[in-house]
């Protein structure tokens, strides 16, 4: 059994997205694994085998209990009965309490796919008098993550401080070397993470921080978790 799942179209969006919550969630001793719905090719210079291999060694950077990598294609990523068995035959695998899934606006079809498929095999994985392995399950929660195409604002629901972390967030996305060809790509990235996450840090009086959101209302033990 896992404490949170986190599901991403492909390979690298967990680490943009949330990276630094992952390690924020490893550190007070959760378990933690990702779910990437496609491998993410084709790409300019990549392949299936690179992208396995560099998603193994963000699984190391970032220490991950589990990573998981589906068949369903990149590029063309559609909500079908198919994939969603797929993704719920996963969740009654690992039997996530929380998800965490791409935000349902972005630029990108896939990612809005993405979102729409792990909302609806949340739902599936409950499901008992079926074919599917794995004993019927319902994680208590969906939160949504950040990884997006469109410049645009969205107004989180919570913010995690990751300032401990930004750095070996940082090394988990340029674990896909495959994906920063470009010259001076690499340099740009860095910068550009650091920014967003400077100016969600300082909505919250913190030097980095992490979006997210969710469509219930959210329940504290104690208001001593938030940050004054």
């Amino acid at each position: 059994m896992l404490d949170i799942l986190c599901i991403g179209a492909h390979p690298d969006d967990v680490e943009i997205g949330m990276g630094g919550a992952i390690l924020n969630f490893k550190s007070d001793g959760l378990s933690v694994g990702i779910l990437d719905i496609t491998d993410g090719e084709p790409t300019p210079v990549g392949s299936h085998e690179k992208r396995i291999k560099e998603s193994i060694n963000a699984k190391e950077m970032l220490s991950l209990d589990e990573r998981v990598t589906l068949d369903l294609p990149n590029r063309y990523l559609k909500d079908t009965p198919e994939g969603r068995i797929k993704i719920a035959e996963v969740i009654r695998g690992l039997k996530p309490e929380m998800l965490f899934i791409p935000y349902w606006m972005d630029a990108h079809p896939d990612h809005i796919e993405a979102s729409i498929l792990s909302e609806a095999a949340r739902f599936t994985a409950k499901l008992t008098r079926t074919e599917m392995k794995g004993e019927p399950f319902y994680p208590k929660k969906i939160f949504y993550y950040l990884c997006m195409h469109l410049r645009m604002h969205v107004k989180p629901t919570f913010i995690i401080d990751i300032s401990p972390h930004i750095d070996k967030k940082i090394e988990g996305i340029l674990c896909y070397r495959s994906q920063f060809h470009e010259q001076g790509r690499v340099e740009r990235v860095q910068q550009r993470v650091r920014d967003v996450g400077k100016y969600w840090g300082m909505l919250i009086g913190r030097e980095y921080g992490e979006p997210f959101l969710c469509k219930e209302e959210i329940g504290l033990e104690s208001i001593k978790g938030i940050i004054i």
